[in-house]
């Protein structure tokens, strides 16, 4: 640290901050008089930490107005609104699927369609918005740049599967909920990244991940699954008591009462602020770490790919206006969801034939097929890489493998899964952070591989192929696990009854719960 102790007045530094002039020599440099007649010149503290205060605002300054110049494109040309609606028209042949989003909304108001039939007008429907998320938020990243380019990236597309959460939430469909969010967490933990692992270290060695981003993310989820796992253990090491016989096969614990569910509302309530919180400063962290100037950047440990896609996005034109795109984004999120409902809707023929039980339908089919759209998406463009690959000049194999999908998973656990437990103290649905045993640990199983897989920056074909296999074995065992009572039961019994936990005990010995799931 500088002496600013010296009585050397050669040098005068000055700073400006809105409108007012420091002089800091004068600050730092006057003579202080002690009662004993001397004079000295000790280190003003009050002045050094205002001039730290000083320093840290122009910091913010100058990254806002970084920021600020890039997102509005500050002396480049920008892009019409007629180019922007026709680039988005043209962007690809998969906008050819819009033409079924009537005919899912028309399936499902006037009934002249079988549920089946609806079901795949809304899941085609899906297609052309899944598609149009992704493109838009690679066409945001001109804008924002690469790091909150990718937030936009992953809050897009979790907007499926957090509005198929949402609409589980209002109908109280708690148990399905959490088997849902299982189900959306493990497959974008192990499903999707793998298969991308596979596909995209087939013709290299290895693929690199941004360590600086790695290291965090392994934090993050295992706090995240971690967040579950109390609430399982706290409910695991409860005396039970004398047990209540509901039925010939299902027996609870006198735990299962209203006063056990409210101490579980609330340490869910006040664990869901504070993942809330861990999110948001993960995000403050990744957005602007510390050290001078290192807002909006990427850091200097991040691959070389990477630093080369930020560098293409500062010299590359975007397609599209910023301010249409927007608006235009918005607008879909609400098609999106009035279109995830109908699919919900739609899909409950499969759940009340009684083939498919409930566990398996929410960590599974409701997963798959909300992203469905977004996988047939990947489908069709894997096909044409492999059509070129075979047929013309193949391109080289990528060095960056994205790990976006885990990412989707972490924003999932720290951000959706909370404000849904937020979110239903507000309506009054009492959804907790209690899940299902087995879910808990599929949950630690997925987290411990994906970690493990990810723990050198490094991923290749054969460690994707083993996060896919076990994906594989897990919905083996799902298939045949029929779930928990007791935590059914804390939930509130179902949608049909959604109150207290006396009322889902009366309704679910005499037999008046809901029945889908049955046996296979």
């Amino acid at each position: 640290m500088a002496d600013f102790g010296t009585n050397s007045t050669s040098i005068t530094r000055q700073r400006t901050f809105n409108g007012h002039l420091i002089d800091l020599e004068k600050a730092t440099n006057s003579p202080t008089h002690h009662g004993d007649g001397g004079t000295s010149t000790p280190v003003d503290h009050l002045t050094l930490n205002s001039e730290r205060r000083i320093h840290q605002l122009d910091e913010i300054e100058a990254g806002l107005t970084r920021f600020w110049n890039r997102f509005t494109r500050k002396g480049k040309k920008n892009i019409g609104v007629a180019a922007t609606f026709r680039a988005i028209a043209f962007s690809s042949w998969l906008n050819l699927f819009v033409v079924f989003i009537p005919l899912a909304w028309i399936g499902h108001f006037v009934h002249a369609f079988s549920d089946t039939l609806t079901f795949a007008f809304c899941f085609l429907a899906l297609v052309p918005l899944e598609w149009l998320f992704d493109w838009g938020g690679e066409q945001m990243a001109f804008y924002l740049g690469t790091q909150l380019g990718d937030l936009v990236v992953i809050t897009l597309n979790n907007i499926v599967e957090a509005t198929l959460s949402i609409i589980l939430l209002t109908k109280c469909e708690l148990k399905l909920l959490q088997s849902t969010v299982v189900g959306v967490v493990i497959l974008h933990l192990l499903l999707i990244p793998g298969a991308a692992f596979i596909s995209g270290g087939a013709m290299i060695m290895h693929q690199d991940l941004h360590p600086h981003i790695v290291q965090l993310n392994h934090t993050l989820l295992t706090i995240g699954v971690l967040s579950l796992l109390l609430p399982a253990a706290f409910f695991s090491a409860l005396d039970r008591g004398a047990g209540i016989q509901l039925s010939p096969e299902v027996s609870v614990g006198n735990i299962v009462n209203d006063n056990t569910r409210h101490i579980f509302l609330v340490m869910s309530r006040g664990s869901a602020i504070i993942l809330l919180v861990v999110y948001i400063c993960s995000r403050i962290f990744l957005h602007n770490p510390p050290g001078d100037g290192n807002d909006i950047r990427l850091d200097s440990a991040a691959p070389a790919a990477m630093k080369e896609e930020e560098k293409e996005l500062v010299v590359k034109e975007p397609k599209a206006n910023q301010y249409v795109l927007v608006v235009v984004l918005i607008i879909s999120i609400g098609i999106m969801a009035a279109t995830t409902e109908w699919l919900v809707h739609s899909i409950e023929f499969v759940r009340e034939t009684g083939e498919i039980r409930e566990e398996w339908f929410g960590m599974f089919l409701l997963p798959i097929v909300s992203w469905a759209a977004n996988g047939f998406v990947a489908i069709v463009y894997f096909i044409r890489y492999m059509f070129k690959h075979f047929f013309k000049r193949p391109a080289p194999p990528k060095e960056l493998a994205k790990a976006r999908a885990i990412d989707l998973s972490i924003q999932f656990t720290l951000f959706w899964m909370p404000f849904l437990v937020l979110l239903g103290w507000w309506i009054g649905k009492p959804m907790s952070l209690l899940f299902d045993f087995f879910e808990v640990a599929v949950l630690l199983g997925s987290c411990f591989i994906v970690n493990y897989v990810t723990a050198d920056a490094k991923t290749n074909w054969v460690e994707g192929f083993c996060m896919v296999a076990f994906y594989c074995l897990i919905a083996l065992c799902a298939w045949f696990y029929t779930g928990q009572p007791e935590i059914k039961l804390l939930l509130g019994g179902g949608p049909k009854l959604c109150g207290s936990v006396v009322e889902a005990l009366a309704a679910f010995a005499s037999g008046e719960t809901e029945g889908h799931g049955g046996g296979h």
